[in-house]
């Protein structure tokens, strides 16, 4: 018997904030005549149109949320760069949010916090720079102004010190992304070899760090004038807005910036690979040795591409995947592999990856590579498994259009390569008419036998591992000097001449009418054995997500055998009673499913994805996942060799290693969440598949469970589909422990682990704070909104980022869960400034509270109250919003409450808060990086001696 209660969660209207409640009405300017295309007939609905300098706009109506994305999409990335100056598009990436003419310095991301904007971002890739963010819909003429203002009114605002400063944010963001981690040169090794010299491939789209310090003003304003201009750049609107209305406001905004010289379309140019090259590097942050394997393909949308991205699936997914069988399962060479296509505009690459167990020669992964493409070839592709693959990449297809800015981001990705912002059905057709004899043909053409490019990336003293032959590749490694770089002096203000305009572009449009955001409707239902369902019906796309989470988690682990609830879930995923791992992942993948179970520190949960029409034969099968496991032995085995491979190279993983060394501190020895959820080497030992069944009988119930359903279904479909959980799972009593955390220090301490090297150090700072359901977490999270909750409104960014460009990014916040919760700032810094960015974040926290102003209260407000028109966008959204009634407590109009805390909050409450929460003299400084260069300038900072977390290291 099924107890159903339906639950409105209510409508609510945000507070107008700032402007008055008004749209302007301009009329067309004279010259700015446009050329028009609908397209109604395609999954994706547009209409397009062309103003006289070239621009093109794509327009997109989406009137499931009161929201539009507005995208800037430039046709030049870094293949369009010169040798020796390389790295100049994703510089302007950068620069462009910076200043312009009428937005001012920061005005951009002070506006995107105003009107409650997802943040104004960006992207750069080989071919095309994209600056998106989705708004309400009452901002969009707002919205227009400021991409109309980065086009034409912005290059004037960058001078010599703004340039100066950039640089250093781009240098951090190497630092990050490549340098101060684990084969992050493996991609810049294989595509210099893959790509000779001349080729717009042959460097990376980041750039060299040699490139960027010799890159002049001249240099960087030439590459703008040539390749930011109107007839070399698509704006894509999509959302809940008035078409012909847009159209003006894109004609006021954009008509009189001057078209540019024209773009030619840049030829295709494979890869040059007479013969294979093989490349190894001695890598400073591997625990692991590392094959991969690359060979030239195609460029992006190539017919050729869709049968290789099929046989990348047939290859590497699955349990019976040749590459798998024979890696993972036959040989024990490695738990992790890895294969992708990297597809551009002029050329495309396939690779092929492994990183093997510890001490392993590649020769012997390359040997077992070879073995498991010869079984592809012996074993032919069944039709069930083309099916399943072209099954699951329809999911994804639809997965990647759920919101207002993915269905533009796709729009404009065909436009610029294609010049067809319509292909998306095409595009779906040819996904699924891929064939057997398509994909053996494209592996015969590309891969068998054809030459590639090698790397053998092997840790530090263990050349032997790398594959036999191979040749030491040209890595350039920063050296960290104290004081190398120059100071860069925040109050500097750029002086300019200001380009003209028919008009006064220097005053914000206002706002639009102000939109009423409409809580989705959820419904609950019970069944008989204490399992609670939560849902929602969401019929934007014929896709169901789902979450069946558990309590319990991490938290009924033992401290001897740390890991048993993260085993658990792994074991949960191998195989029914009635079916074995690869059984279950084809049932699973022929009905355009994916389900998963994982672990957390106070839940373990199962997440799943599928097609609408196959709902109910998906929760068959997930009902046989919870209910009937199959204990296989020699799949535990694989398990516990995956997971202590996964222990040995975070060992060396900066950002891995911060994370778990501020858990230890803040939870505190005697918390079982002060241990690795994954377990150590020694925990791994003692779990048996013994463990496994205890742990299972004892522990998973419906009792403690809740399954949280959104999608096109309704209620009575989900109820019925899941009705064998509510009567073949029997309930039982869970007792799960609770634990204290750590008790707060009285005064600061600062602990230092040290990782010789590092390029980076990455900062870890905070203490306890309120748990989920606490009524304090929603006011303290809006306390810290300006302080760094609000990304480049905040002040940690501008400071830290904006202001010195110690930083590529910093963040602060309050993470709460069900039973416990703490205050963080986490970042990483260039080394040579570790001392310098600990003591401005101090700074920084312990003057928050006494220099928060009535204009810091606005943008709060603003932001936190406009914002909640994204709030339920997409599918995940909206089980998130379940989640956190079912699972932490949240009353059904919590969103509703939240409104009116904000609409009531006073900047004396902030300071309150801030004098409750913020406390930088009694806090954890926890910091990675290089202990020879950084460790000993930090007792500087008044808290005593650092104290040292890996003494053996030094």
């Amino acid at each position: 018997m099924l107890k159903s209660a339906t639950i409105a969660a209510g409508i609510f209207t945000l507070a107008a904030c700032g402007d008055a409640q008004t749209s302007s009405q301009n009329k067309t300017p004279a010259g700015a005549e446009t050329a028009a295309d609908v397209k109604s007939d395609t999954l994706v609905a547009y209409e397009t149109f062309t103003l006289d300098n070239g621009l093109k706009t794509i327009l997109h109506i989406d009137r499931s949320d009161p929201v539009v994305a507005v995208a800037l999409t430039a046709h030049v990335g870094s293949a369009r760069e010169k040798e020796g100056r390389t790295g100049f598009a994703h510089l302007f990436e950068h620069l462009l949010f910076l200043e312009s003419e009428n937005l001012g310095k920061g005005g951009l991301d002070q506006m995107s916090a105003r009107i409650g904007g997802s943040g104004a971002n960006g992207s750069t890739s080989r071919d095309r720079t994209n600056y998106f963010q989705t708004v309400p819909k009452d901002a969009l003429e707002k919205m227009i102004w400021a991409e109309a203002d980065k086009l034409g009114w912005f290059i004037n605002t960058v001078t010599d010190p703004v340039l100066a400063k950039e640089k250093q944010v781009v240098k951090n963001e190497k630092r990050q992304s490549v340098d101060n981690r684990p084969y992050g040169h493996s991609q810049y090794v294989t595509d210099k070899a893959l790509y000779p010299e001349g080729h717009p491939y042959n460097w990376q789209v980041i750039g060299s760090l040699e490139d960027l310090d010799a890159a002049t003003l001249e240099d960087v304003k030439e590459f703008f004038r040539r390749w930011y201009v109107p007839n070399n750049v698509t704006l894509t609107i999509s959302g809940d807005f008035d078409v012909e209305q847009a159209k003006e406001w894109v004609e006021k905004y954009f008509g009189e910036i001057p078209r540019g010289e024209d773009v030619a379309k840049q030829p295709r140019q494979a890869g040059v690979l007479p013969e294979t090259k093989s490349y190894y590097w001695e890598d400073n942050f591997a625990r692991l040795p590392q094959l991969t394997m690359t060979w030239p393909t195609v460029p992006v949308y190539d017919a050729d591409s869709y049968p290789l991205a099929v046989l990348n699936s047939l290859l590497t997914e699955g349990k019976d995947a040749p590459l798998n069988k024979v890696l993972i399962d036959d040989k024990k060479l490695t738990s992790t592999l890895f294969m992708f296509p990297y597809e551009s505009e002029v050329a495309g690459q396939m690779t092929l990856g492994v990183r093997a167990n510890p001490g392993t020669k590649l020769d012997d992964v390359k040997t077992a590579i070879d073995e498991a493409f010869a079984k592809f070839e012996a074993d032919g592709i069944k039709d069930a498994d083309l099916n399943r693959i072209k099954t699951q990449a329809e999911v994804d297809f639809y997965s990647g259009i759920q919101s207002v800015l993915g269905k533009g981001f796709q729009l404009a990705q065909y436009d610029v390569y294609l010049g067809d912002p319509g292909y998306i059905d095409t595009d779906l057709a040819r996904i699924k008419g891929v064939t057997k004899e398509d994909v053996m043909r494209v592996y015969g053409k590309y891969i068998k036998g054809q030459p590639f490019v090698a790397t053998s990336f092997v840790p530090k003293g263990q050349k032997e591992l790398a594959l036999a032959g191979a040749e030491l590749a040209n890595v350039v490694e920063e050296k960290i000097v104290q004081g190398a770089e120059q100071a860069v002096d925040p109050n500097v203000v750029a002086t300019y001449e200001k380009t003209p305009s028919s008009f006064d572009r220097s005053v914000e449009p206002p706002y639009g009418e102000t939109p009423v955001v409409k809580a989705p409707t959820l419904w609950e239902a019970g069944m008989d054995n204490g399992l609670k369902v939560y849902g929602i019906e969401d019929r934007e796309i014929p896709v169901v997500q789902f979450d069946l989470t558990i309590e319990g988690g991490q938290l009924l682990d033992t401290f001897e055998k740390t890991g048993t609830a993260n085993l658990v879930a792994e074991m949960m995923n191998k195989g029914t009673a009635n079916r074995t791992t690869a059984e279950l992942e084809k049932a699973l993948q022929s009905l355009g499913a994916s389900v998963n179970i994982t672990a957390g520190s106070e839940s373990i949960r199962l997440r799943g994805e599928t097609l609408s029409r196959n709902f109910d034969a998906v929760m068959t099968i997930v009902a046989e996942m919870m209910l009937e496991p199959r204990w296989d032995a020699e799949e535990f085995d694989l398990a516990k060799l995956r997971i202590d491979s996964q222990l040995t190279q975070a060992k060396s993983n900066p950002n891995a290693i911060a994370a778990e060394e501020f858990g230890k501190i803040v939870y505190g020895e005697n918390n079982i969440l002060s241990r690795n959820i994954m377990g150590s080497a020694d925990t791994l030992a003692n779990i048996t598949l013994d463990d496994l069944k205890a742990f299972y009988a004892a522990n998973i119930s419906p009792s403690v469970a809740k399954l949280h359903v959104v999608g096109a279904v309704t209620d009575a479909e989900v109820k019925a589909a899941a009705a064998r959980l509510g009567t073949d799972w029997a309930a039982k009593e869970v007792s799960i422990p609770s634990y204290a955390m750590a008790a707060d220090p009285s005064e600061s301490k600062v602990y230092f682990y040290n990782v010789p090297g590092a390029k980076q150090s990455v900062l870890r700072f905070g203490y306890s704070g309120p748990k989920a359901g606490d009524t304090e977490l929603y006011p303290a999270t809006v306390m810290n909104y300006i302080l760094g909750g609000g990304g480049f409104a905040s002040r940690l960014t501008q400071e830290l980022r904006e202001g010195k460009g110690y930083t590529y990014g910093i963040r602060s916040g309050f993470q709460g869960s069900k039973t416990n919760g703490f205050f963080q700032i986490g970042s990483g810094v260039r080394s040579n400034v570790t001392l310098e960015a600990t003591d401005l974040v101090k700074d920084i926290l312990t003057n928050y509270g006494s220099t928060f102003t009535d204009e810091d209260l606005g943008v709060t407000k603003s932001f936190l109250s406009k914002s909640q028109t994204r709030a339920f966008e997409t599918q995940g959204a909206k089980l998130g919003m379940l989640r956190s009634i079912s699972v932490f407590g949240l009353p059904s109009d919590y969103a509703q409450q939240r409104a009116n805390y904000l609409e009531g909050v006073t900047v004396d409450d902030i300071q309150k808060l801030a004098t409750d929460y913020i406390r930088p003299q009694a806090m954890h400084y926890v910091i990675v990086g290089d202990a020879s260069t950084q460790m000993e300038r930090l007792k500087e900072l008044g808290f005593g001696d650092p104290v040292l977390l890996n003494p053996t290291s030094e």
